[in-house]
């Protein structure tokens, strides 16, 4: 049986929301502190913001963690020499931050870490300060993949955010 009150909030949030939180200067300072904090370590960040899910995905229950996964593996995120990428996704319909890492940097961070640092994201969005959270993600990620892989690596993906 569908959840109603996600499927409501899923079907009734306006695109028009994510580019107001996320605007073109938003992105460019995001995109630029990927960019800087890989410049400490041979991992790799992505960031991806989606406002809701499509209705197919509703009906059977995807949660936030199960599309973070599928965008992890949509963008690639896998395929790094050291499987050391992170993939920080938003969901806005459900109010959710997710991290998903590879074998290599989860090995050494754990689950815990990972929820530590979308907590701290999520107290920065409940207060209305998307970008100051997306921020301060990329950094905590960055600090722990300076930690753990330390050097300058080559950019293997991507630092633009992406839009879903």
């Amino acid at each position: 049986m569908p959840n109603w009150k996600r499927l409501t909030q899923h079907l009734l949030l306006p695109g028009w929301r994510l580019r107001s939180l996320f605007p073109p200067a938003t992105l460019d300072r995001i995109e630029a502190a990927i960019r800087d904090a890989e410049r400490a370590h041979t991992g790799q960040i992505r960031f991806a913001v989606e406002a809701a899910l499509d209705l197919p995905l509703l009906l059977k229950g995807v949660s936030a963690r199960e599309r973070a996964i599928d965008v992890f593996s949509l963008l690639r995120v896998w395929d790094t020499e050291h499987n050391n990428g992170v993939l920080i996704y938003l969901l806005l319909a459900d109010h959710d931050v997710e991290i998903v890492a590879d074998r290599g940097i989860h090995a050494r961070v754990g689950t815990l870490g990972w929820e530590e640092i979308c907590r701290s994201m999520e107290a920065c969005f409940h207060a209305g300060e998307f970008e100051r959270g997306v921020l301060l993600g990329i950094e905590k990620v960055g600090a722990l993949l300076a930690e753990h892989f330390p050097g300058q690596g080559c950019n293997e993906l991507p630092d633009a955010p992406v839009l879903l």
